[in-house]
Protein backbone atom coordinates (compact mmCIF):
# COMPACT_ATOMS: atom_id res chain seq x y z
CA UNK A 1 0.00 0.00 0.00
CA UNK A 2 1.15 3.28 -1.13
CA UNK A 3 1.33 6.09 1.59
CA UNK A 4 1.51 8.61 -0.96
CA UNK A 5 -1.67 7.77 -2.80
CA UNK A 6 -3.99 10.10 -0.08
CA UNK A 7 -3.06 12.97 1.76
CA UNK A 8 -3.33 11.45 5.07
CA UNK A 9 -1.04 8.74 4.59
CA UNK A 10 1.39 11.79 2.88
CA UNK A 11 1.30 13.69 5.79
CA UNK A 12 1.46 10.78 8.72
CA UNK A 13 4.77 9.20 6.17
CA UNK A 14 6.21 12.72 6.55
CA UNK A 15 6.04 13.06 10.89
CA UNK A 16 7.19 9.26 10.50
CA UNK A 17 10.00 10.01 8.85
CA UNK A 18 10.39 13.84 11.24
CA UNK A 19 10.89 11.35 14.02
CA UNK A 20 13.25 8.89 12.01
CA UNK A 21 15.62 12.05 11.28
CA UNK A 22 15.32 13.37 15.39
CA UNK A 23 16.47 9.61 16.74
CA UNK A 24 18.69 9.44 14.23
CA UNK A 25 20.35 13.16 15.17
CA UNK A 26 19.70 12.30 18.52
CA UNK A 27 17.12 13.80 20.82
CA UNK A 28 19.24 16.06 22.77
CA UNK A 29 20.24 18.16 19.46
CA UNK A 30 15.72 18.73 19.30
CA UNK A 31 14.47 20.44 22.48
CA UNK A 32 10.49 21.24 23.12
CA UNK A 33 11.13 24.89 21.66
CA UNK A 34 12.29 23.28 18.45
CA UNK A 35 9.19 21.33 17.94
CA UNK A 36 6.57 24.86 18.58
CA UNK A 37 8.78 26.33 15.96
CA UNK A 38 8.92 23.46 13.81
CA UNK A 39 5.06 23.46 13.44
CA UNK A 40 5.10 26.87 13.61
CA UNK A 41 6.30 27.02 10.39
CA UNK A 42 4.54 24.07 9.17
CA UNK A 43 1.46 26.04 9.47
CA UNK A 44 3.19 29.20 8.05
CA UNK A 45 4.26 27.48 4.99
CA UNK A 46 0.30 26.14 4.41
CA UNK A 47 -0.79 29.92 4.86
CA UNK A 48 1.48 31.79 3.53
CA UNK A 49 1.72 29.40 0.80
CA UNK A 50 -2.01 29.26 0.03
CA UNK A 51 -1.61 33.33 0.60
CA UNK A 52 1.13 33.43 -2.62
CA UNK A 53 -1.86 30.74 -4.41
CA UNK A 54 -4.53 32.49 -4.12
CA UNK A 55 -2.37 36.05 -5.11
CA UNK A 56 -0.36 34.65 -7.98
CA UNK A 57 -2.38 31.54 -9.38
CA UNK A 58 -6.21 31.74 -8.33
CA UNK A 59 -6.92 35.22 -8.98
CA UNK A 60 -5.36 35.85 -12.19
CA UNK A 61 -6.90 32.30 -13.54
CA UNK A 62 -10.21 33.52 -12.67
CA UNK A 63 -9.87 36.47 -14.76
CA UNK A 64 -9.08 34.53 -17.48
CA UNK A 65 -11.89 31.69 -16.82
CA UNK A 66 -14.58 34.61 -16.73
CA UNK A 67 -14.34 35.34 -20.11
CA UNK A 68 -14.47 31.43 -21.09
CA UNK A 69 -18.11 30.19 -20.95
CA UNK A 70 -16.72 26.53 -20.40
CA UNK A 71 -16.48 26.09 -17.67
CA UNK A 72 -15.57 29.23 -16.51
CA UNK A 73 -15.15 30.83 -12.97
CA UNK A 74 -17.79 28.06 -11.28
CA UNK A 75 -15.20 25.16 -11.45
CA UNK A 76 -12.86 27.74 -9.48
CA UNK A 77 -15.31 29.47 -7.23
CA UNK A 78 -17.49 25.89 -6.48
CA UNK A 79 -14.65 23.31 -5.83
CA UNK A 80 -11.23 24.67 -5.51
CA UNK A 81 -11.56 28.12 -3.20
CA UNK A 82 -13.84 26.54 -0.08
CA UNK A 83 -11.56 24.09 0.12
CA UNK A 84 -8.57 26.34 -0.06
CA UNK A 85 -10.10 28.76 1.74
CA UNK A 86 -11.08 26.72 4.96
CA UNK A 87 -7.06 25.20 5.06
CA UNK A 88 -5.59 29.08 4.71
CA UNK A 89 -7.70 30.67 7.41
CA UNK A 90 -7.08 27.81 9.56
CA UNK A 91 -3.53 27.78 8.69
CA UNK A 92 -3.43 31.05 9.59
CA UNK A 93 -5.05 30.22 13.28
CA UNK A 94 -2.04 27.54 13.72
CA UNK A 95 0.77 30.03 12.66
CA UNK A 96 -0.41 32.78 14.63
CA UNK A 97 -0.85 30.05 17.87
CA UNK A 98 2.20 28.37 17.68
CA UNK A 99 4.12 31.55 16.81
CA UNK A 100 3.12 33.01 20.18
CA UNK A 101 3.57 29.64 22.25
CA UNK A 102 7.38 29.71 20.51
CA UNK A 103 7.71 33.74 21.81
CA UNK A 104 6.37 32.64 24.69
CA UNK A 105 8.94 29.70 25.56
CA UNK A 106 11.76 31.97 23.82
CA UNK A 107 12.43 33.51 27.05
CA UNK A 108 10.33 34.43 30.15
CA UNK A 109 7.17 36.23 29.23
CA UNK A 110 8.65 36.22 25.56
CA UNK A 111 5.49 36.93 23.98
CA UNK A 112 4.68 40.13 25.88
CA UNK A 113 8.53 41.34 25.23
CA UNK A 114 7.87 40.36 21.57
CA UNK A 115 3.98 42.19 21.42
CA UNK A 116 5.83 45.07 23.18
CA UNK A 117 8.98 45.19 21.03
CA UNK A 118 10.96 45.21 24.33
CA UNK A 119 14.53 43.52 25.38
CA UNK A 120 16.27 42.66 22.09
CA UNK A 121 12.90 41.21 20.84
CA UNK A 122 12.35 44.28 18.62
CA UNK A 123 12.33 42.40 15.16
CA UNK A 124 10.68 39.23 15.99
CA UNK A 125 8.15 41.61 17.61
CA UNK A 126 7.69 43.65 14.39
CA UNK A 127 7.10 39.95 12.70
CA UNK A 128 4.70 38.91 15.55
CA UNK A 129 2.75 42.45 15.07
CA UNK A 130 2.88 41.60 10.96
CA UNK A 131 1.54 38.71 11.32
CA UNK A 132 -1.50 39.43 13.58
CA UNK A 133 -2.06 41.99 11.53
CA UNK A 134 -2.54 39.44 8.21
CA UNK A 135 -5.04 37.00 10.74
CA UNK A 136 -6.83 39.89 11.71
CA UNK A 137 -7.34 40.67 7.38
CA UNK A 138 -7.75 36.75 7.18
CA UNK A 139 -10.45 36.28 9.70
CA UNK A 140 -11.70 40.15 9.57
CA UNK A 141 -12.23 40.82 5.71
CA UNK A 142 -10.97 38.19 3.31
CA UNK A 143 -13.43 35.28 4.69
CA UNK A 144 -16.49 37.38 5.33
CA UNK A 145 -16.44 38.55 1.92
CA UNK A 146 -15.24 34.98 0.33
CA UNK A 147 -18.43 33.84 1.92
CA UNK A 148 -20.53 36.22 0.01
CA UNK A 149 -18.16 35.90 -3.10
CA UNK A 150 -18.84 32.31 -3.51
CA UNK A 151 -22.18 32.38 -2.28
CA UNK A 152 -21.81 30.98 0.72
CA UNK A 153 -23.55 33.88 2.19
CA UNK A 154 -26.57 35.82 1.05
CA UNK A 155 -25.34 38.94 -0.51
CA UNK A 156 -26.94 41.39 -3.00
CA UNK A 157 -24.64 42.30 -6.98
CA UNK A 158 -23.60 45.27 -5.13
CA UNK A 159 -22.52 43.61 -1.83
CA UNK A 160 -20.42 41.60 -3.68
CA UNK A 161 -18.74 43.67 -5.76
CA UNK A 162 -17.72 45.41 -2.22
CA UNK A 163 -16.29 42.43 -1.40
CA UNK A 164 -14.43 41.38 -4.34
CA UNK A 165 -12.27 44.44 -3.89
CA UNK A 166 -12.07 44.62 -0.30
CA UNK A 167 -11.28 40.57 -0.42
CA UNK A 168 -8.26 41.68 -2.85
CA UNK A 169 -7.09 44.24 -0.92
CA UNK A 170 -6.68 42.60 2.18
CA UNK A 171 -5.17 40.04 0.26
CA UNK A 172 -2.73 41.88 -1.48
CA UNK A 173 -2.04 43.52 2.12
CA UNK A 174 -1.51 40.32 3.32
CA UNK A 175 1.01 39.43 0.24
CA UNK A 176 3.15 43.20 1.03
CA UNK A 177 3.07 42.11 4.67
CA UNK A 178 4.21 38.71 4.34
CA UNK A 179 7.58 39.42 3.15
CA UNK A 180 8.68 41.99 5.96
CA UNK A 181 6.99 39.39 7.97
CA UNK A 182 9.21 36.51 6.77
CA UNK A 183 12.32 38.49 7.01
CA UNK A 184 11.82 39.66 10.67
CA UNK A 185 11.12 35.86 11.71
CA UNK A 186 14.41 34.63 9.85
CA UNK A 187 16.68 37.36 10.79
CA UNK A 188 15.56 36.94 14.37
CA UNK A 189 15.99 33.45 14.26
CA UNK A 190 19.05 33.08 12.39
CA UNK A 191 21.04 35.69 13.99
CA UNK A 192 20.95 37.97 11.26
CA UNK A 193 21.48 41.98 11.81
CA UNK A 194 18.72 43.68 11.65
Amino acid sequence: MNPLKSILGTIISGFILAVIIVFAVGTSKVNALSFEVWFHVLFGVVWIGLLYYFNFVQVPAVGQALADADPGPAAINKYVAPRALLWFRWGAVGTWLTGVGALQNLAENGAHKAFMLQDGFLVIGIGAWLGTIMLLNVWGIIWPCQKRILGLKEASAEQIAKCKVWALMASRTNTLLSIPMLMCMISYGHGLPF
